[in-house]
């Protein structure tokens, strides 16, 4: 093996892969030379890579300021981290006792910790952070027993109420949740709420946001703080441009006639959110006023004298514009109590779960938690995937996540700030890209997907930290498990009763045909389709191929004939395997007539063992247009596309009526 590889190796990378048809893929040398030298690891020359050896053996020592173990398993900590003896353990109840670490070969043997929490470890001169984590995430059966749940995705914006406005927000959504908990509905699956750039009406991806630790305040509802949303007339597509200004002209409107009342509220919320949120404040704000002056997108392109957000400079600024940053305080404090209200709302209504989290694998480099903690994340290293069934092209999403390396220096805090920011005002959360929390397909800035590398995650102790805050939560945790998925990935989710994905167009058998309803796992979400797949009714058109050929995307069939001669003989088969299941009758339904077909396929995925079935509000209505097409920006109208009608309106449909009824019956027959 060259220096080269044994360097990344050492540094987590994986030179050797399989793609997601198993064939055996190699990292060529150049990339990984280029992402080594992101990570910080010098490798262009004998002596640099030496150098960088070195420099991994001193980050691993550092790495020894944390370890995590299961309650009742004994922990392992390398021998670096100390002198075997007698150590204290600092519990976080306050207690503490004396325990005797011991040498064994592997390195040192702490005693079994019953307690779960976040304790400390004093080993000589050395303090260990230590996280005992339940043996599995709190689960379906915690919450209900053996009863089976089922509940609509949704995307926020596209939500319809009474009122006129642009976009649905978070008061829409608590409508919603009413809506579909009268119809039986436990859970409720929201799109991303993560802060965004609300100066900037053109960024409005729910996946690419500034930060995950706080909220998008566009989708705050006005009303709990007397103010009302600006007027729109109904459209099909969200005006984002037009729609995001005017949000935000109604909701300072509202910020300047607030009530003595709501200020003290608002001073208590940001005193709670101390420094953390006192600085997103100034980001905001920060940016507003550069995106204004010269449509700067993210702080790099500020002044240097504001990139440290310590500096004189930015105390400066927050001194001279108190009102903006005052503002952006405010927002905050309404969006969380606007998505608390909405997460009550579905709750009192009868929901088992109410809200399901969506947290997205990552966030913008130019974004407010790289400005306040770049020392968390990947630098110069975009996440994306190789090419695989979802997106054969490949992927980079241009956002980047946390660096391994920072999560150990820092004992995990900014993963579990993260985690609880989410879990705030949810009874679930679905983690995107859940096997970043493996590997990351991690991409030179500026390069293509394909000159990519997986980088490793400390996994064990990720999927302990989300057993114990799930625990802690009393929330259901959802891994996306779909792509190149790596082996074992998905039994060490099942050992954590953290449900997989199980959806409909992927669940086949060896012959390409879709596997029967009882074939599904019960621990997992069984699924019609996510924001990015084709509804059903898309899907029996064909609507995605048209725009597959429309857009010239890579496709594995030969040409456009093929491919919908393919989709026709799939037709056939979801078909028959619907009447087999007993949720389909008569003869195979034109391509135009996808009616029959979804209400089918909503029944046959109530059937699934799985303990929980959620189904995208666009297949629930049987809208044809999906919410998203992977891979594209201006070529599609991605985030735009609203629901034909309020919610109450859609689901008083007879034809929505029955479809409901009818997953019920399947559900808890």
């Amino acid at each position: 093996m060259s220096t080269l590889h044994r360097l990344a190796e050492a540094a987590g990378l994986q030179i050797d892969w399989e793609d997601a048809l198993g064939a055996a893929q190699r990292v060529s040398d150049r990339s990984l030379a280029a992402i080594l030298k992101a990570l910080g690891y010098a490798a262009d020359s004998p002596a640099t890579i030496a150098d960088s050896m070195a420099r991994i053996a001193h980050d691993r020592d550092i790495a020894c300021g944390f370890v995590s173990a299961v309650a009742g398993e004994a922990l392992m900590l390398p021998s670096a981290c100390g002198d075997p003896g007698p150590a204290e353990l600092l519990l976080e109840d306050g207690s503490h006792r004396v325990i005797v670490v011991e040498a064994i070969d592997t390195g040192l043997r702490v005693p079994a910790i019953d307690t779960i929490g976040y304790h400390h470890l004093k080993l000589g001169a050395r303090e260990i952070s230590i996280a005992i984590a339940p043996p599995r995430c709190f689960s379906v059966e915690d919450a209900v027993g053996d009863r089976r749940l089922w509940g609509p995705a949704v995307q926020i914006g596209a939500l319809r109420d009474d009122s006129a406005s642009a976009f649905g927000d978070f008061g829409t959504l608590a409508h919603t949740a009413r809506a579909f908990a009268k119809r039986g509905a436990d859970a409720i699956a929201i799109s991303p709420v993560h802060a965004l750039f609300p100066a900037d009406a053109s960024r409005f991806s729910p996946y690419a946001p500034s930060t995950r630790l706080f909220l998008n305040i566009l989708y705050a509802d006005p009303a709990l703080a007397g103010g009302t949303p600006a007027p729109a007339p109904a459209a099909d597509l969200i005006d984002w441009e037009h729609a995001i200004p005017a949000r935000l002209a109604a909701l300072r409107h509202t910020y300047d006639h607030r009530s003595e009342a709501v200020h003290h509220e608002v001073a208590a919320h940001a005193a709670i959110g101390g420094d953390d949120l006192k600085r997103h404040a100034r980001f905001d704000a920060l940016h507003a006023h550069f995106f204004t002056q010269s449509g700067a997108c993210g702080w790099q392109d500020w002044p240097a004298a504001y990139h440290d957000p310590h500096s004189a400079a930015v105390a400066q600024f927050a001194a001279d514009h108190a009102e903006e940053v005052g503002f952006y305080l405010f927002l905050q404090w309404l969006a969380k109590c606007s998505l608390d209200a909405a997460q009550r709302a579905a709750i009192d209504a009868g929901m088992a779960l109410g809200l399901i989290a969506d947290l997205a694998v990552g966030m913008d480099a130019g974004g407010s938690h790289a400005w306040s903690r770049p020392d968390d994340l990947l630098t110069g290293l975009s996440i994306g995937a190789p090419p695989d069934l979802l997106g054969p092209d490949g992927q980079s999403w241009g956002i980047t996540g946390f660096s391994p390396l920072a999560l150990q220096r820092t004992g995990f805090a900014p993963f579990i700030a993260t985690l609880r920011a989410a879990l705030d005002h949810a009874g679930g959360i679905r983690i995107d890209h859940a096997l970043g929390l493996r590997r990351l397909w991690v991409v030179p800035d500026g390069a293509s997907s394909a000159e990519g590398a997986y980088l490793t995650m400390p996994m064990d102790d990720l999927f302990r930290l989300i057993a114990l805050e799930s625990h802690r939560a009393r929330a259901v945790v959802i891994g996306e498990d779909l792509g190149t998925v790596p082996p074992g990935f998905r039994p060490a989710m099942d050992d954590k009763a953290m449900l997989g994905m199980r959806v409909l167009w992927f669940e086949r058998d060896k012959q390409a045909g879709f596997l029967p309803a009882p074939a599904y796992s019960r621990h997992a979400v069984a699924m019609t389709g996510t924001h990015d797949l084709p509804t059903v009714a898309g899907w029996w058109q064909g609507r995605d191929i048209d725009w597959q050929w429309q857009l010239g995307r890579t496709s594995r069939a030969a040409d456009e004939a093929a491919d919908r001669a393919a989709r026709a003989d799939e037709r056939t088969a979801l078909w028959q395997t619907l009447i087999a299941s007993g949720d389909a009758h008569g003869p195979q339904p034109a391509t135009d007539n996808a009616g029959p077909v979804v209400d089918a396929a909503l029944a046959f995925i109530g059937r699934t063992p799985s303990a929980l079935a959620i189904v995208p509000m666009e297949d629930v209505v049987g809208v044809v247009e999906q919410p998203n097409l992977p891979g594209t920006m201006d070529e599609h109208p991605n985030w735009r596309r609203r629901m034909p009608a309020a919610t109450d309106t859609l689901l008083d449909r007879p034809a929505v009526t029955a479809r409901l009824a009818a997953l019920n019956t399947q559900r808890n027959p």
